[in-house]
Protein backbone atom coordinates (compact mmCIF):
# COMPACT_ATOMS: atom_id res chain seq x y z
CA UNK A 1 0.00 0.00 0.00
CA UNK A 2 1.31 3.16 -1.12
CA UNK A 3 1.69 5.87 1.93
CA UNK A 4 2.99 9.27 2.02
CA UNK A 5 5.31 9.44 4.69
CA UNK A 6 7.80 12.23 6.15
CA UNK A 7 10.99 10.42 4.95
CA UNK A 8 9.61 9.63 1.64
CA UNK A 9 11.75 12.09 -0.17
CA UNK A 10 9.65 10.97 -3.66
CA UNK A 11 6.44 12.26 -2.40
CA UNK A 12 7.71 15.59 -1.03
CA UNK A 13 9.93 16.02 -5.28
CA UNK A 14 7.15 14.58 -7.04
CA UNK A 15 4.94 16.63 -9.54
CA UNK A 16 2.20 16.86 -7.28
CA UNK A 17 0.31 19.04 -9.86
CA UNK A 18 -1.92 19.89 -6.90
CA UNK A 19 -1.23 21.18 -3.31
CA UNK A 20 -3.28 20.54 -0.65
CA UNK A 21 -2.94 23.72 1.66
CA UNK A 22 -4.76 23.22 4.80
CA UNK A 23 -5.84 20.46 7.43
CA UNK A 24 -7.50 20.43 10.58
CA UNK A 25 -6.29 19.23 14.04
CA UNK A 26 -8.63 17.42 15.98
CA UNK A 27 -7.60 16.92 19.58
CA UNK A 28 -8.06 13.49 20.18
CA UNK A 29 -10.73 14.41 23.31
CA UNK A 30 -13.61 16.48 22.69
CA UNK A 31 -13.02 18.57 19.00
CA UNK A 32 -15.55 17.62 16.44
CA UNK A 33 -17.73 18.58 13.92
CA UNK A 34 -21.38 18.05 12.75
CA UNK A 35 -24.04 18.53 10.58
CA UNK A 36 -28.02 18.14 10.74
CA UNK A 37 -29.38 16.98 7.93
CA UNK A 38 -33.11 19.01 7.72
CA UNK A 39 -34.11 18.00 4.36
CA UNK A 40 -34.23 14.30 4.67
CA UNK A 41 -34.07 13.99 0.85
CA UNK A 42 -30.47 12.60 0.02
CA UNK A 43 -29.86 8.87 -0.85
CA UNK A 44 -29.51 6.66 2.55
CA UNK A 45 -28.57 3.50 -0.06
CA UNK A 46 -25.21 5.16 -1.96
CA UNK A 47 -22.96 7.70 -0.76
CA UNK A 48 -18.74 7.97 -0.52
CA UNK A 49 -16.89 8.82 1.93
CA UNK A 50 -13.18 10.86 0.76
CA UNK A 51 -10.72 12.32 3.20
CA UNK A 52 -7.09 12.15 3.87
CA UNK A 53 -6.02 11.59 7.48
CA UNK A 54 -3.12 11.54 9.56
CA UNK A 55 -3.71 9.36 12.46
CA UNK A 56 -1.59 10.37 15.87
CA UNK A 57 -3.01 7.66 18.42
CA UNK A 58 -2.29 3.61 18.34
CA UNK A 59 -4.70 1.44 20.85
CA UNK A 60 -7.82 3.19 20.80
CA UNK A 61 -10.89 3.75 18.31
CA UNK A 62 -10.27 7.09 16.66
CA UNK A 63 -13.65 7.91 14.83
CA UNK A 64 -13.57 9.38 11.31
CA UNK A 65 -17.33 9.93 10.17
CA UNK A 66 -20.61 9.00 11.97
CA UNK A 67 -23.83 8.86 10.61
CA UNK A 68 -26.67 8.71 13.63
CA UNK A 69 -29.73 8.34 14.91
CA UNK A 70 -29.35 6.18 17.92
CA UNK A 71 -26.72 3.75 19.81
CA UNK A 72 -28.65 0.82 18.05
CA UNK A 73 -28.79 2.71 14.63
CA UNK A 74 -25.79 4.22 12.84
CA UNK A 75 -23.25 4.06 10.57
CA UNK A 76 -19.83 4.74 10.85
CA UNK A 77 -16.20 4.90 9.42
CA UNK A 78 -13.41 4.48 12.14
CA UNK A 79 -10.11 2.98 13.28
CA UNK A 80 -10.86 0.77 15.79
CA UNK A 81 -9.00 -0.34 19.00
CA UNK A 82 -6.74 -2.76 17.06
CA UNK A 83 -5.87 0.39 14.85
CA UNK A 84 -7.62 -1.88 11.56
CA UNK A 85 -9.80 0.40 9.53
CA UNK A 86 -13.47 -0.40 9.91
CA UNK A 87 -16.65 0.49 7.89
CA UNK A 88 -19.73 -0.15 9.85
CA UNK A 89 -23.39 -0.45 9.17
CA UNK A 90 -26.36 -0.99 12.19
CA UNK A 91 -30.00 -1.30 11.97
CA UNK A 92 -31.72 -1.94 15.26
CA UNK A 93 -28.69 -3.53 16.90
CA UNK A 94 -28.38 -5.91 14.35
CA UNK A 95 -25.32 -5.38 11.85
CA UNK A 96 -26.05 -4.70 8.40
CA UNK A 97 -22.74 -4.41 6.84
CA UNK A 98 -19.27 -4.59 8.39
CA UNK A 99 -15.80 -4.55 6.92
CA UNK A 100 -12.87 -4.83 9.14
CA UNK A 101 -9.44 -4.97 7.43
CA UNK A 102 -6.71 -7.23 8.22
CA UNK A 103 -3.87 -4.70 7.58
CA UNK A 104 -3.24 -2.47 10.58
CA UNK A 105 -2.76 1.47 10.90
CA UNK A 106 -0.17 2.35 12.98
CA UNK A 107 2.10 4.87 11.52
CA UNK A 108 1.43 8.64 13.28
CA UNK A 109 3.61 9.85 11.02
CA UNK A 110 1.67 8.94 7.66
CA UNK A 111 -1.29 10.74 5.90
CA UNK A 112 -3.17 8.09 4.56
CA UNK A 113 -5.91 8.69 1.50
CA UNK A 114 -9.28 6.78 2.38
CA UNK A 115 -12.27 6.07 0.17
CA UNK A 116 -15.38 4.15 1.67
CA UNK A 117 -18.52 3.29 -0.90
CA UNK A 118 -21.80 2.31 0.38
CA UNK A 119 -24.11 0.73 -2.68
CA UNK A 120 -26.58 -1.07 -1.64
CA UNK A 121 -28.63 -1.34 -4.34
CA UNK A 122 -25.92 -3.32 -6.31
CA UNK A 123 -26.73 -6.78 -7.73
CA UNK A 124 -22.70 -8.06 -6.81
CA UNK A 125 -22.74 -8.53 -2.36
CA UNK A 126 -19.11 -7.79 -2.51
CA UNK A 127 -19.73 -4.21 -4.54
CA UNK A 128 -21.86 -3.11 -1.74
CA UNK A 129 -19.20 -1.51 0.97
CA UNK A 130 -16.06 -0.87 -0.22
CA UNK A 131 -12.97 0.19 1.14
CA UNK A 132 -9.50 1.96 -1.04
CA UNK A 133 -6.66 3.18 0.96
CA UNK A 134 -4.34 5.58 -0.72
CA UNK A 135 -5.76 4.37 -4.38
CA UNK A 136 -5.69 0.51 -4.15
CA UNK A 137 -8.98 -1.41 -2.99
CA UNK A 138 -8.50 -3.41 0.47
CA UNK A 139 -9.40 -6.71 -0.09
CA UNK A 140 -8.16 -8.73 2.51
CA UNK A 141 -10.33 -8.49 5.80
CA UNK A 142 -10.25 -9.36 9.27
CA UNK A 143 -14.34 -9.47 8.67
CA UNK A 144 -16.42 -8.95 5.73
CA UNK A 145 -20.13 -8.76 6.17
CA UNK A 146 -21.91 -7.07 3.25
CA UNK A 147 -25.65 -5.72 3.74
CA UNK A 148 -28.65 -6.95 2.23
CA UNK A 149 -29.52 -5.75 -1.36
CA UNK A 150 -30.88 -2.35 -0.55
CA UNK A 151 -30.57 -1.79 3.22
CA UNK A 152 -30.27 1.47 4.29
CA UNK A 153 -27.12 3.12 5.72
CA UNK A 154 -27.83 6.23 8.58
CA UNK A 155 -26.52 9.34 6.34
CA UNK A 156 -29.19 10.97 5.12
CA UNK A 157 -32.09 10.21 7.75
CA UNK A 158 -33.71 13.62 8.30
CA UNK A 159 -33.15 15.59 11.45
CA UNK A 160 -30.57 13.35 12.53
CA UNK A 161 -26.90 14.30 12.75
CA UNK A 162 -23.52 13.42 10.87
CA UNK A 163 -20.48 13.61 12.71
CA UNK A 164 -17.03 14.64 11.82
CA UNK A 165 -13.97 12.99 14.27
CA UNK A 166 -16.26 11.99 16.89
CA UNK A 167 -18.44 8.89 18.29
CA UNK A 168 -21.57 10.07 20.89
CA UNK A 169 -20.14 7.57 23.21
CA UNK A 170 -23.10 5.23 22.78
CA UNK A 171 -22.16 2.89 20.10
CA UNK A 172 -20.82 0.13 21.88
CA UNK A 173 -16.96 0.34 21.15
CA UNK A 174 -16.35 1.89 24.46
CA UNK A 175 -18.60 3.62 26.50
CA UNK A 176 -17.73 6.64 26.39
CA UNK A 177 -17.59 9.87 23.71
CA UNK A 178 -14.46 9.13 21.37
CA UNK A 179 -12.57 11.80 19.64
CA UNK A 180 -10.48 11.54 16.90
CA UNK A 181 -6.70 12.87 17.42
CA UNK A 182 -4.86 13.60 14.17
CA UNK A 183 -5.32 15.91 11.28
CA UNK A 184 -8.07 15.67 8.38
CA UNK A 185 -7.90 17.29 4.90
CA UNK A 186 -9.85 17.44 1.60
CA UNK A 187 -13.07 15.76 3.36
CA UNK A 188 -16.09 14.88 0.85
CA UNK A 189 -19.36 13.37 1.70
CA UNK A 190 -20.73 12.61 -1.22
CA UNK A 191 -24.59 11.74 -1.63
CA UNK A 192 -25.79 9.14 -4.42
CA UNK A 193 -22.69 8.64 -5.97
CA UNK A 194 -19.92 5.64 -6.34
CA UNK A 195 -16.64 7.67 -6.47
CA UNK A 196 -13.72 5.58 -7.61
CA UNK A 197 -9.97 6.14 -6.77
CA UNK A 198 -9.35 8.16 -10.19
CA UNK A 199 -12.45 10.95 -9.13
CA UNK A 200 -10.40 11.41 -5.89
CA UNK A 201 -6.46 11.13 -6.49
CA UNK A 202 -3.61 9.95 -8.74
CA UNK A 203 -0.90 7.80 -8.72
CA UNK A 204 2.68 9.58 -9.47
CA UNK A 205 3.46 9.25 -13.31
CA UNK A 206 6.95 8.89 -12.09
CA UNK A 207 6.76 6.97 -8.72
CA UNK A 208 3.94 4.77 -9.37
CA UNK A 209 3.30 3.76 -6.10
CA UNK A 210 3.15 7.52 -4.66
CA UNK A 211 -0.97 8.61 -4.62
CA UNK A 212 -1.64 12.08 -4.73
CA UNK A 213 -4.34 14.65 -3.73
CA UNK A 214 -6.12 16.30 -7.10
CA UNK A 215 -8.15 19.12 -7.20
CA UNK A 216 -11.59 17.88 -6.21
CA UNK A 217 -13.21 21.40 -5.52
CA UNK A 218 -15.91 21.06 -8.30
CA UNK A 219 -16.90 17.66 -7.92
CA UNK A 220 -20.52 17.26 -7.06
CA UNK A 221 -21.67 16.13 -3.64
CA UNK A 222 -24.91 15.60 -4.08
CA UNK A 223 -27.96 16.43 -2.38
CA UNK A 224 -26.99 16.43 0.92
CA UNK A 225 -23.32 16.07 0.35
CA UNK A 226 -19.82 18.29 1.72
CA UNK A 227 -16.99 19.31 1.11
CA UNK A 228 -14.72 20.98 3.44
CA UNK A 229 -11.14 22.23 2.46
CA UNK A 230 -10.56 24.14 5.93
CA UNK A 231 -9.33 26.93 4.15
CA UNK A 232 -10.95 29.10 6.66
CA UNK A 233 -9.82 29.41 9.92
CA UNK A 234 -12.60 31.26 11.28
CA UNK A 235 -15.16 29.04 9.74
CA UNK A 236 -13.75 25.87 9.65
CA UNK A 237 -16.89 23.85 8.97
CA UNK A 238 -17.69 25.96 5.58
CA UNK A 239 -18.96 23.70 2.99
CA UNK A 240 -17.42 24.00 -0.55
CA UNK A 241 -19.54 21.49 -1.65
CA UNK A 242 -23.33 23.55 -1.28
CA UNK A 243 -23.16 26.74 0.48
CA UNK A 244 -25.12 27.31 3.36
CA UNK A 245 -24.91 23.89 4.72
CA UNK A 246 -22.03 24.67 6.81
CA UNK A 247 -20.95 21.92 9.50
CA UNK A 248 -20.90 23.14 13.00
CA UNK A 249 -17.42 23.49 14.71
CA UNK A 250 -17.50 21.92 18.59
CA UNK A 251 -13.67 22.91 21.01
CA UNK A 252 -12.17 23.65 17.59
CA UNK A 253 -11.06 27.33 16.46
CA UNK A 254 -8.92 28.84 14.35
CA UNK A 255 -5.36 27.48 16.12
CA UNK A 256 -6.65 24.52 14.80
CA UNK A 257 -6.40 25.16 11.32
CA UNK A 258 -2.91 23.81 10.27
CA UNK A 259 -1.07 23.52 6.94
CA UNK A 260 0.32 20.15 7.94
CA UNK A 261 -1.27 18.38 5.06
CA UNK A 262 -0.49 15.30 2.38
CA UNK A 263 1.63 17.59 0.39
CA UNK A 264 3.62 19.47 3.14
CA UNK A 265 3.72 16.79 5.75
CA UNK A 266 5.12 18.34 9.60
CA UNK A 267 6.55 16.83 11.60
CA UNK A 268 5.24 16.20 15.11
CA UNK A 269 6.04 14.08 18.18
CA UNK A 270 5.25 10.60 17.93
CA UNK A 271 3.82 7.69 20.78
CA UNK A 272 6.08 5.37 19.26
CA UNK A 273 9.30 6.36 20.65
CA UNK A 274 8.61 7.47 24.01
CA UNK A 275 11.41 6.88 26.45
CA UNK A 276 10.83 4.84 30.13
CA UNK A 277 7.09 6.37 30.77
CA UNK A 278 4.30 7.40 28.74
CA UNK A 279 3.45 11.07 28.16
CA UNK A 280 -0.36 11.77 27.20
CA UNK A 281 -0.23 12.97 23.84
CA UNK A 282 -3.03 14.77 22.51
CA UNK A 283 -3.45 18.34 19.74
CA UNK A 284 -1.98 15.86 16.48
CA UNK A 285 0.49 14.84 18.94
CA UNK A 286 1.82 18.39 19.66
CA UNK A 287 0.99 18.60 23.15
CA UNK A 288 2.26 16.08 25.91
CA UNK A 289 1.44 15.62 29.46
CA UNK A 290 3.46 13.17 31.92
CA UNK A 291 1.57 13.10 35.38
CA UNK A 292 3.70 10.23 36.09
CA UNK A 293 6.95 11.26 39.09
CA UNK A 294 9.26 9.91 36.86
CA UNK A 295 11.22 10.72 33.85
CA UNK A 296 9.75 10.92 30.29
CA UNK A 297 11.15 11.72 27.11
CA UNK A 298 9.77 11.65 23.54
CA UNK A 299 11.26 12.17 19.95
CA UNK A 300 9.58 13.35 16.65
CA UNK A 301 8.43 12.07 13.44
CA UNK A 302 11.41 13.56 11.42
CA UNK A 303 15.41 12.71 11.43
CA UNK A 304 17.61 14.46 9.75
CA UNK A 305 21.52 13.93 9.12
CA UNK A 306 22.10 17.39 7.20
CA UNK A 307 20.76 21.16 7.16
CA UNK A 308 19.68 23.46 9.70
CA UNK A 309 16.65 23.26 11.49
CA UNK A 310 14.49 25.17 13.35
CA UNK A 311 11.09 24.62 16.31
CA UNK A 312 9.80 25.95 18.99
CA UNK A 313 8.70 24.06 22.43
CA UNK A 314 6.13 25.69 25.01
CA UNK A 315 6.08 24.80 28.97
CA UNK A 316 2.69 25.19 30.00
CA UNK A 317 2.82 23.69 33.31
CA UNK A 318 2.86 25.33 36.34
CA UNK A 319 5.31 22.72 38.63
CA UNK A 320 8.70 21.06 38.17
CA UNK A 321 9.84 23.93 35.28
CA UNK A 322 13.25 22.71 36.60
CA UNK A 323 13.43 19.33 34.96
CA UNK A 324 12.19 20.58 31.65
CA UNK A 325 14.77 18.86 29.09
CA UNK A 326 14.36 19.98 24.91
CA UNK A 327 16.97 19.86 22.15
CA UNK A 328 17.52 17.30 19.64
CA UNK A 329 18.10 13.13 20.41
CA UNK A 330 20.14 10.47 18.21
CA UNK A 331 17.59 8.19 17.61
CA UNK A 332 20.00 5.29 15.81
CA UNK A 333 20.96 4.73 19.31
CA UNK A 334 18.16 5.15 22.10
CA UNK A 335 18.31 4.09 25.15
CA UNK A 336 14.89 3.79 27.30
CA UNK A 337 16.52 3.64 30.64
CA UNK A 338 17.21 7.27 31.01
CA UNK A 339 15.30 10.13 29.28
CA UNK A 340 18.37 12.19 29.00
CA UNK A 341 20.40 9.84 27.28
CA UNK A 342 21.82 10.20 23.70
CA UNK A 343 20.92 14.41 23.23
CA UNK A 344 21.91 17.64 23.30
CA UNK A 345 19.56 19.26 24.49
CA UNK A 346 18.82 23.03 27.16
CA UNK A 347 18.14 21.43 30.93
CA UNK A 348 15.97 24.30 32.51
CA UNK A 349 17.62 23.44 35.78
CA UNK A 350 18.45 26.31 38.64
CA UNK A 351 21.47 27.94 36.40
CA UNK A 352 20.39 26.71 32.60
CA UNK A 353 22.55 24.35 31.23
CA UNK A 354 23.43 22.71 27.67
CA UNK A 355 23.62 18.79 28.25
CA UNK A 356 25.44 16.73 25.69
CA UNK A 357 25.29 13.10 26.25
CA UNK A 358 26.03 9.59 24.81
CA UNK A 359 24.21 6.64 24.78
CA UNK A 360 26.25 5.36 27.88
CA UNK A 361 24.97 8.43 29.99
CA UNK A 362 28.32 9.81 30.22
CA UNK A 363 27.18 13.67 30.00
CA UNK A 364 29.37 17.54 30.22
CA UNK A 365 27.40 20.41 30.90
CA UNK A 366 28.01 24.24 30.53
CA UNK A 367 26.15 26.41 33.13
CA UNK A 368 24.46 29.63 33.85
CA UNK A 369 22.71 30.15 30.67
CA UNK A 370 19.54 31.32 32.59
CA UNK A 371 16.22 29.57 33.01
CA UNK A 372 12.82 30.81 31.35
CA UNK A 373 9.15 30.23 33.22
CA UNK A 374 6.07 28.96 32.62
CA UNK A 375 4.43 30.01 29.21
CA UNK A 376 8.24 31.15 27.90
CA UNK A 377 8.80 29.97 24.36
CA UNK A 378 12.21 28.13 23.67
CA UNK A 379 13.41 28.66 20.16
CA UNK A 380 15.48 25.82 19.16
CA UNK A 381 17.81 26.15 15.89
CA UNK A 382 20.02 23.38 15.44
CA UNK A 383 23.31 23.48 12.63
CA UNK A 384 23.83 19.90 12.23
CA UNK A 385 26.44 20.25 9.15
CA UNK A 386 28.69 22.24 12.01
CA UNK A 387 27.17 20.58 15.02
CA UNK A 388 26.31 23.62 16.23
CA UNK A 389 22.80 24.35 18.57
CA UNK A 390 21.18 27.70 19.46
CA UNK A 391 18.71 28.41 22.30
CA UNK A 392 15.89 31.45 22.53
CA UNK A 393 13.87 32.29 25.31
CA UNK A 394 11.10 34.64 23.77
CA UNK A 395 13.14 35.36 20.68
CA UNK A 396 16.27 36.61 22.88
CA UNK A 397 19.03 34.47 22.72
CA UNK A 398 20.17 32.71 25.45
CA UNK A 399 22.80 30.09 24.03
CA UNK A 400 24.53 30.79 20.88
CA UNK A 401 26.17 28.09 18.69
CA UNK A 402 26.78 25.58 21.21
CA UNK A 403 29.80 23.47 19.78
CA UNK A 404 28.50 19.99 20.49
CA UNK A 405 30.79 18.13 18.52
CA UNK A 406 33.78 19.42 20.10
CA UNK A 407 36.14 17.16 21.76
CA UNK A 408 35.35 17.86 25.43
CA UNK A 409 31.89 16.38 24.96
CA UNK A 410 30.83 12.75 24.25
CA UNK A 411 31.41 11.83 20.36
CA UNK A 412 28.55 9.10 20.16
CA UNK A 413 25.25 11.83 19.14
CA UNK A 414 26.31 12.78 15.89
CA UNK A 415 29.02 10.33 13.95
CA UNK A 416 26.41 10.59 11.04
CA UNK A 417 23.36 9.25 12.99
CA UNK A 418 20.19 10.84 12.56
CA UNK A 419 18.64 13.68 14.80
CA UNK A 420 15.15 14.08 15.71
CA UNK A 421 13.44 16.99 18.03
CA UNK A 422 13.04 16.35 21.52
CA UNK A 423 11.85 17.10 24.82
CA UNK A 424 12.22 15.28 28.21
CA UNK A 425 10.81 16.03 32.00
CA UNK A 426 10.45 14.62 35.12
CA UNK A 427 7.15 14.54 37.02
CA UNK A 428 3.69 16.33 36.08
CA UNK A 429 4.36 18.71 33.51
CA UNK A 430 2.58 19.73 30.40
CA UNK A 431 4.22 20.71 27.11
CA UNK A 432 3.20 22.08 23.75
CA UNK A 433 5.23 21.92 20.46
CA UNK A 434 5.04 24.40 17.49
CA UNK A 435 7.24 22.95 14.39
CA UNK A 436 5.29 24.87 11.79
CA UNK A 437 1.27 24.36 13.03
CA UNK A 438 1.03 25.47 16.50
CA UNK A 439 -1.31 24.18 19.09
CA UNK A 440 -1.52 27.28 21.31
CA UNK A 441 -2.26 30.93 20.31
CA UNK A 442 0.68 33.21 18.99
CA UNK A 443 0.61 36.76 19.01
CA UNK A 444 2.50 37.14 15.35
CA UNK A 445 3.51 34.63 12.52
CA UNK A 446 6.05 33.75 11.29
CA UNK A 447 7.65 31.61 8.43
CA UNK A 448 11.02 30.25 7.77
CA UNK A 449 12.51 31.59 4.40
CA UNK A 450 10.65 29.12 2.16
CA UNK A 451 7.47 30.63 2.94
CA UNK A 452 6.53 27.39 5.32
CA UNK A 453 5.56 27.49 8.73
CA UNK A 454 4.06 29.65 11.08
CA UNK A 455 6.50 30.27 14.21
CA UNK A 456 5.99 33.15 17.05
CA UNK A 457 9.13 34.31 16.42
CA UNK A 458 10.81 34.94 13.64
CA UNK A 459 13.43 31.73 12.16
CA UNK A 460 16.77 32.53 11.87
CA UNK A 461 18.03 33.39 8.50
CA UNK A 462 18.83 29.93 6.80
CA UNK A 463 17.17 27.55 9.18
CA UNK A 464 14.25 26.06 8.16
CA UNK A 465 10.64 24.38 9.45
CA UNK A 466 10.83 20.25 10.01
CA UNK A 467 8.55 19.45 6.84
CA UNK A 468 8.71 17.11 3.80
CA UNK A 469 8.90 20.36 1.51
CA UNK A 470 12.04 21.42 3.12
CA UNK A 471 13.66 18.17 3.58
CA UNK A 472 13.39 17.63 -0.25
CA UNK A 473 15.48 20.52 -0.92
CA UNK A 474 17.29 20.53 2.44
CA UNK A 475 17.53 17.19 4.50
Amino acid sequence: MPLILPGNVASATADAGYDVDNSCRFNGSDSYMHWTDTGGSGSRVQFSISLWCKKCSNGVFNPLVLGYQDGNNFTNLQFNASDQLQFYNETGNQIKGNLITNRLFRDPSAWYHILAVFDSGNGTAGNRMRLYVNGTEETSFATDANPDQNESSWFNYQDKKVHLGYDTGDLGWAGSALAFNGYIAQFMLVDGTVLTPSDVGEFDSDSPTIWKPIDISSTSVGTNGAFLDFADSDNLGDNEGIAGEDWTEVNLDATDSATDTQTNNFCTMTPLNVFQYNFTFSEGNLTLANTDNNWNGASGTIAINKGKWYFEAKYTGSSNLQHFFVGFTGIAAQNAADATRNSVAFYNNDGGEVVVSDVSNSASTTADYGTFAQNDIIGVALDYDNELISFYKDDAAIVTDFDFGAATYPSGLIDGKLLSPYVGHYASSDIALNFGNPPFTISSGNADDNGYGNFEYDVPSGYYALCTKNLAEYG
